[in-house]
């Protein structure tokens, strides 16, 4: 066996530590399996696994629930007791000393109007239809926030690819640059110039990354799925503007809001309700000693509502501002989802000039001013730092495309998915 020394041994340390770290690096950095995912497969995991919705769902199980008891006959109400005991005289304290001594059995059943049963069911109604819309107004969140992570990743990988293969194109011609510096046949400012592009060009990289694994994680978030890659076709960068303008009024938070004005009505109808009398039905059976017989008892309880003015009108008038309340919080949702829309159009109108202005425009005549510029060095009338500066700018034109067609995605998934239809 070989004695290293001490030296020796930190050199061998630091010797293997590159590959340890190497191998870490892309231990993390690659996904365990890369799962190919459609947009519309990752919008059907994201429903079938968001808590969210889940939430809605039972929260609307709970209403349905509730609504089977809603203008229900009140539970009945069993009477014990004894009547008529003597507590003074010679009787006293005992029950086969009076002849209207007994024990007595009843059952009592209250009996609410009917106008105050029907409220209480269309209340219970109009909480099922409020439980519905916010499970809709859910599910058109989580597809928003689904379609977005899914755009997010799928372009921040065609625009890292982008890069890298910018990066490869410009390798060459840096190293040429060098030689060219080394030589003498280029100004010695070429040399700290490519150095400069390479650096900017590493830290875009490095932002891309992150951005890919940032939207990755969120992908994940939704469908489950760490190691999902975007797979098919973005979604369409063009939107129907007339269905979704005429689509609003049938938007879950406008119906929420008609649910609330609908369960404030009959807020105002229950409490009307309460100036009409309610009735009462009473049975009893009293057992007296055998000698005397027993007897029943059958009556009838009508509530009078005589104090209106101090007990049912304050209470009507505070229901009825609570539902112009509601009609204005509606009228108010309305107009705060139209000028939602309208500014989103505006924005995607904006976003769409600006890509085709790069699709048709930017990235053509940088295209163009590299292919005229690879031409010219070729024929000797360019240098190597002209040819790299026109190649650098028909790759941030690239760049600048991709980056514009992901806003433009982006943004048509939120507008769809948010403010079109459920689907």
């Amino acid at each position: 066996m070989t004695l290293l020394s001490p030296r020796a041994r930190r050199r061998r340390r630091r010797a293997r530590w590159p590959g340890l770290a190497a191998a870490a690096a892309w231990l993390v950095a690659a996904p365990a399996a890369a799962a190919p995912i459609t947009l519309a497969a990752a919008l059907d995991r994201a429903e079938a696994q968001a808590p969210e919705l889940q939430a809605a769902a039972l929260q609307e199980e709970a209403a349905r629930a509730a609504s089977r008891a809603a203008g229900a006959l009140p539970d009945p109400k069993l009477q014990l007791g004894l009547e008529n005991v003597p507590v003074s005289g010679r009787g006293a304290g005992r029950f086969d000393a009076e002849e209207m001594t007994m024990a007595r059995f009843g059952l009592t059943q209250d009996l609410p109007n009917a106008a105050k049963r029907a409220a209480e069911r269309e209340r219970a109604q109009t909480g099922i239809a409020a439980a519905l819309a916010a499970r809709r107004a859910s599910g058109r969140e989580v597809r928003a926030a689904a379609a977005a992570a899914w755009v997010d990743l799928y372009y921040a990988q065609r625009r890292l690819a982008a890069l890298d293969q910018a990066v490869a194109t410009l390798s060459p011609l840096w190293d040429a640059a060098f030689a060219s510096v080394a030589s003498g046949a280029a100004r010695p400012a070429a040399g700290p110039e490519g150095r400069r592009l390479r650096a900017e060009l590493a830290d875009r990289r490095s932002e891309l990354v992150a951005a890919v694994a940032v939207a990755r994680v969120r992908l994940a978030r939704w469908t489950g799925d760490p190691a999902a890659e975007p797979t098919g076709t973005p979604p369409p960068l063009e939107l129907d503007v007339a269905a979704l303008r005429a689509g609003l009024d049938r938007h879950p938070l406008i119906e929420a809001r008609d649910a609330s004005v609908r369960q404030a009505g009959a807020e105002v109808d229950l409490a009307r309700a309460g100036k009409r009398p309610d009735l009462g039905l009473e049975f009893a059976y009293q057992r007296r000693d055998p000698m005397f017989g027993d007897m029943v008892s059958v009556g009838v309880t009508v509530s009078l509502p005589v104090f209106a003015r101090t007990r049912q009108e304050p209470i009507i008038a505070a229901r009825t501002a609570t539902f112009g309340q509601a009609r204005a919080e509606r009228e108010a949702a309305a107009r705060a989802l139209a000028a939602e829309l309208e500014a989103g159009l505006a924005d995607h109108a904006m976003l769409r000039e600006q890509w085709l202005r790069a699709r048709d425009t930017l990235l053509p005549l940088a295209r163009t001013r590299a292919d005229l510029e690879t031409a010219s060095y070729a024929a000797g009338r360019a240098g190597v730092p002209e040819v790299t500066e026109a190649l650098s700018a028909r790759a941030e034109a690239q760049l600048t495309l991709l980056e514009r067609e992901a806003a433009l995605a982006r943004a048509t998934a939120r507008l769809t998915h948010t403010l079109g239809s459920d689907r």
